[in-house]
């Protein structure tokens, strides 16, 4: 199995793509990618005051609220609320979205990828308090969102992250951790393909 841990001390706050927002990048396929070279990219993304979300070309997301009271979302013209934690929701990265708080700033999990790159990611959350079987995958992303989780020799705190491959990892979840498992990625390190 390989392990790579990745913590979250020392993540840079960067702007989002339309200077609304600021995201902290957990990790990117391929390694180090811009925001129009990734083929997938995981962060997290503080959302501070009402107004748009950035648009990415080509690119599915899942969004995963993971702290404050919620979100009045329109997505090419449709509303949907997002108010309920540790909830995946997947919509094109493409569509025009603005977003209006409900009680004040949230964080969001963000899970990006490019339909023509193959990552094909699948976000679930594993509940607090109980042992999970992580089947083993191309790649597979574990990050702690509210509490310390024990996974493949790491102990991880909150919103620490570890990308594993190669083989079955049990995760041990104190709190809710997320699951990304990438079905169809090359390593982050790999160079894009088709762009």
């Amino acid at each position: 199995m390989t392990v790579r841990s990745l913590t979250a001390a020392g993540r840079v706050a960067v702007p989002w793509k339309n200077g609304g927002g600021v995201t902290r990048e957990i990790v990117a396929g391929p390694e180090g990618a811009g925001t129009d070279g990734f083929r997938w990219r995981v962060s997290l993304a503080d959302v501070g005051t009402d107004g748009p979300f950035s648009s990415f070309a080509g690119v599915d997301r899942t969004l995963t609220m993971v702290e404050g009271e919620g979100m009045d979302l329109t997505v090419d013209g449709e509303h949907r609320r997002v108010d309920r934690l540790f909830v995946p929701w997947s919509f094109p990265g493409d569509l025009p979205t603005d977003c209006r708080l409900l009680g004040g700033q949230v964080v969001n999990l963000n899970v990006m990828w490019r339909r023509d790159g193959g990552a094909n990611p699948v976000v679930t959350v594993a509940p607090g308090g109980t042992a999970v079987t992580v089947p083993a995958g191309p790649e597979v992303l574990i990050v702690a969102l509210d509490g310390a989780a024990e996974v493949a020799g790491l102990t991880l705190a909150r919103y620490d992250a570890a990308l594993l491959s190669g083989e079955d990892a049990v995760l041990r979840p104190a709190g809710r951790a997320a699951v990304v498992r990438f079905t169809g990625a090359p390593g982050p390190g790999s160079a894009p393909t088709g762009r």
